[in-house]
């Protein structure tokens, strides 16, 4: 499956084709026989995605220090979490299918991936997947709060009842207020001239919180903040009172990040096409997708020399079953290349 991911195979049949072409190069990590199609969808079908789930989980257990960039913990002295998710369409009788009904009648299901990832490592720390009609506010029962950690997430998201146990638990976070949300102002504060001039309004507001017990008032702070760059207003809503206007504004920037995670899976590990008309292996797919990315990015975290990301997937792709020493050959490949060309390590092609 990780073959799968790194060739970009469309079906089983490509993924067990292609592979008979590397024969006498899968000893070294004992596989003795070339799996034949039915054999790789049976497998799909009856293994548990959570083994894949597991197994990613682990590599970043192992690796999760080395990709890491401590910069902006340092700065703000607490964990920045982001999460967000991204809708993968399928087959309607797969997973069920979400909105409305399209004109020409057919309509496609889909699967939910929510993604939690810590801003200073770039990869998934956490993977949850729901059917796409889930909406997405439901990932806020799996969050654990932490006084040392501030939750990012877009207004796709927003719940009052989430807010009010993030500010029982002292857990920070940053989010977009709706363009209909109910509110009631309290104090607009002071802007101090060395705040950045982006910031128009600082105020503090209140919300009605309605749970078992009836309603209450949940204190907040609401920023609105201009972007000169894309030219649009934004309003903040946040429970962190002491921090400056502008690094809140800041902190919700960093949200981008996961998007550019989503955009780099689907460009260089396509979930376009499943080899599996089962929901066991679809997910298993997106976790092999996962697991290939969090390699690649150890990979280049390694290296010394800069290589774009698509770049490094591509020639891995093309060097997978190739005996050569990874590192040393992306570092400086014509000397590499060289070397082994001189002490007539290159195999000869008749």
């Amino acid at each position: 499956m990780l073959f799968c991911a790194f060739a970009k195979c469309s079906s089983l049949r490509e993924v067990s084709g292609a592979m008979l072409g590397l024969s006498g190069k899968t000893k070294h990590f004992q596989l003795e026989h070339i799996p034949r199609r039915s054999t790789l969808s049976d497998a799909n079908q009856q293994r548990s995605s959570d083994v894949f789930g597991f197994i990613y989980n682990q590599l970043l257990f192992n690796y999760g220090h080395f990709i890491s960039d401590s910069r902006i913990k340092d700065v703000i002295k607490k964990q920045i979490e982001i999460f967000d998710s991204s809708t993968i369409s399928l087959f309607q009788d797969i997973l069920k299918c979400v909105g409305r009904k399209p004109q020409n009648g057919k309509r496609k299901g889909g699967i939910k991936v929510h993604t939690v990832m810590n801003v200073d490592e770039a990869v998934p720390k956490m993977v949850w997947f729901t059917p796409a009609t889930t909406h997405d506010h439901v990932l806020l029962d799996k969050l654990k709060p932490d006084s040392n950690t501030i939750y990012v997430f877009d207004k796709g998201y927003n719940d009052y009842k989430a807010f009010q146990k993030f500010c029982n638990h002292q857990t920070g976070f940053v989010t977009r207020l709706k363009d209909n949300a109910v509110f009631e102002s309290v104090e607009k504060q002071s802007i101090d001239e060395d705040i950045h001039s982006g910031v128009r309004e600082d105020e503090i507001i209140t919300i009605t919180v309605k749970d078992d017990n009836g309603q209450n008032k949940l204190k907040l702070r609401k920023i609105r903040f201009y972007d000169r760059i894309l030219k649009r207003e934004f309003e903040f809503l946040t429970n962190l009172f002491e921090m400056r206007a502008d690094l809140v504004a800041a902190i919700y920037k960093l949200r981008w990040q996961i998007e550019l995670l989503f955009k780099q899976l689907k460009q260089n590990f396509p979930l376009k096409y499943f080899v599996g008309d089962n929901e066991n292996a679809i997910k298993i797919q997106i976790y092999c997708a996962l697991i290939a990315n969090l390699l690649m990015t150890v990979v280049q975290k390694s290296l010394k020399r800069s290589w774009a990301f698509s770049n490094l997937v591509g020639f891995c792709k093309i060097h997978l079953f190739n005996y050569i020493h990874l590192i040393s050959f992306l570092e400086n490949p014509e000397k590499d290349w060289q070397r082994a060309f001189i002490n007539n390590e290159q195999l000869a092609l008749f």
